[in-house]
């Protein structure tokens, strides 16, 4: 993934050398900063001033987002084998102790994801003894209910823990939340 220093240079088609002449800065400063380094100062103000742009974009572009506080919410919603309803409530106790905005998104997104999982568990609940004198079935249905709840939820938590680590967003989310 290029970073915008990188992405503005090759857009001016400018080598690093050539960029590192133009703002006076040594070639291993440029180097740097496309590997990762946040530039401060004058190395902000004058990278920036040669390329054109606003000194606040180029660092809020470079600053990696931090997740840490999704993913322990999403982790979190595993608390559902231990305590009944602990997959709504740890995530929502968290996600409103959460100061970082981009995080309380996220979090949110978590739980609603969380209650409907909840609503559709308790309709199939409430629907399995019916299903179960209907179909004639000598074993309880409802185990297999819970069985398939708990290997959705923890697909949706590991493909959600991927997803934060590799982009920083949600796989499976809901456009609404419900909070």
């Amino acid at each position: 993934m290029k970073n915008i220093v990188q992405q503005l240079r090759e857009a001016q088609n400018l080598t690093q050398t050539e960029l590192a002449e133009k703002t006076g800065l040594s070639l291993r400063t440029i180097q740097r900063i496309e590997a990762g380094n946040v530039p401060r100062g004058f190395t902000l103000k004058t990278l920036a001033k040669t390329l054109e742009i606003a000194p606040e974009k180029l660092t809020a572009a470079q600053e990696p987002l931090k997740t840490d506080r999704a993913k322990l919410i999403n982790l979190s919603a595993l608390m559902e084998l231990v305590f009944p309803f602990g997959g709504v409530i740890f995530p929502l106790i968290l996600t409103y102790k959460t100061r970082d905005e981009k995080n309380k998104a996220l979090g949110k997104s978590i739980v609603s994801v969380q209650i409907v999982l909840w609503g559709l568990l308790s309709c199939l609940l409430i629907a399995c003894p019916f299903a179960q004198k209907f179909l004639a079935l000598q074993y309880p249905l409802f185990l297999v209910v819970l069985l398939g709840f708990i290997l959705a939820k923890l697909w949706i938590v590991i493909l959600n823990g991927i997803s934060l680590n590799q982009n920083g967003d949600l796989h499976k989310y809901f456009k609404w939340n419900y909070l």
